[in-house]
């Protein structure tokens, strides 16, 4: 006796075809995102770069330090005493010049201007051009372009002394000046040319001479800082 024959459909559960849910929830579909090799290959070079930048920064601070310096910052730019020092007399005597400092702190010029150099880097200090000087303020917002110029004149005796005697109104002329203050007509023209440039002293023609009057918008300035 024959075996009947039986026929089987096989098909794929619900679980096992793409995209189809089990038990009805949401099924969202997400495409992998593949990187671009040339993209893998600028990403690993910049990191690489980054890398030989932090080892050469890392170098460069040993240097510094085996050698003996100290990188400053605005936390420790005070610490060294002469450094110290100088930004103490530059505080106190407004408008001081290398020169002038290294005199007074006993510091070769060189460590002087290495010194102002961290110092203005840092804004402790803010220079101010005087004709060939460079002279230095505290950086602090005390001091206005025209009080950097009134105490920047008023730092040369000459120039103290004639803008005294003229304010007196006892010596306003060339020859009244130079007798004086005990210095020849040429030495008080070159003075006076100077203040006039600058704005500090105006002149006036009466009859045969020339008078020297301050410029009245510098009177209160040179009177506080004279």
């Amino acid at each position: 006796m024959a075996a009947g024959a039986t026929e089987y459909i096989v098909s794929p559960a619900p679980g096992d075809q793409f995209g189809v849910s089990i038990a009805g929830e949401d099924v969202q579909i997400v495409e992998d995102t593949v990187i671009p090799y040339w993209q893998f290959l600028l990403w690993l070079a910049a990191m690489h770069i980054l890398s030989v930048i932090d080892i050469l920064l890392y170098l460069a601070k040993l240097i510094f330090v085996i050698l003996g310096f100290k990188i400053a910052d605005r936390g420790n730019v005070l610490d060294n005493p002469n450094r110290s020092s100088i930004y103490a007399y530059i505080k106190t005597k407004p408008g001081a010049y290398i020169g002038e400092i290294v005199e007074k702190i006993c510091l070769d010029r060189g460590g002087v201007r290495h010194h102002i150099t961290i110092l203005e880097a840092q804004n402790k200090i803010e220079v101010y051009k005087d004709g060939g000087k460079m002279r230095y303020f505290e950086n602090n917002f005390t001091y206005d372009e025209e009080e950097k110029k009134v105490i920047s004149v008023l730092q040369n005796i000459t120039n103290q002394r004639i803008i005294s005697e003229i304010q007196n109104g006892k010596c306003n002329t060339n020859t009244d000046l130079a007798c004086e203050i005990g210095v020849s007509r040429a030495t008080i023209s070159w003075y006076v040319r100077n203040l006039k440039e600058i704005g500090l002293i105006k002149e006036a023609r009466e009859g045969k001479s020339i008078i020297y009057r301050v410029n009245p918008s510098y009177k209160n300035l040179i009177e506080k800082y004279g």
